[in-house]
């Protein structure tokens, strides 16, 4: 069990327009590429799956997130609300970054998320594909940080 009095607005149960706002505020998070503050949207108690890895925990959360952003350069995500019901919050993403040889790829997945009632994520389940890309291919083009409110969501990119 999950004692905390930290507190991450909004709060479940979600509608479309607080659950748009905490997809917003996720991709927010993970575009500032910074592993402690990322983990801070999560419980101490955490429960992940990634691909193949399962970490467990803020720690573990922090240190994997360290390790990804090692390897994925030039990072930028767009994530797009598809579900909500009650404390659970389903979306797509794609990001795109390059490896340290310099090969592009934009990275394609879905996330189903359980929230507890302070509004931190308890679960966190992604199922994520790459596909090799050429630099030209890129759509992702804003400085890193943030995307800008102007630029084109998932839908509107067609993907």
């Amino acid at each position: 069990m999950n004692v905390t009095t930290e507190a991450r607005p909004p709060f479940p149960p979600f509608t479309r327009e607080t659950a748009t706002q905490k997809v917003r505020m996720a991709e927010d998070g993970w575009n500032s590429r910074d592993p402690k503050r990322v983990a801070l949207a999560y419980t101490l108690d955490s429960v992940w799956r990634n691909r193949s890895e399962f970490p467990r925990g803020r720690a573990e959360i922090e240190s994997f997130l360290s390790r990804k952003w090692v390897r994925e350069n030039e990072y930028r995500l767009i994530k797009e609300l598809w579900a909500f019901e009650g404390n659970r919050i389903a979306v797509r993403f794609a990001y795109e970054w390059h490896d340290a040889a310099g090969n592009w790829f934009r990275s394609y997945g879905n996330e189903n998320w359980e929230f507890d009632e302070n509004g931190l994520m308890q679960k966190r389940f992604a199922s994520i594909n790459d596909l090799a890309i050429t630099k030209s291919e890129r759509k992702f083009h804003w400085p890193q940080g943030r995307r800008p409110d102007d630029h084109p969501g998932l839908s509107d990119l067609g993907l």
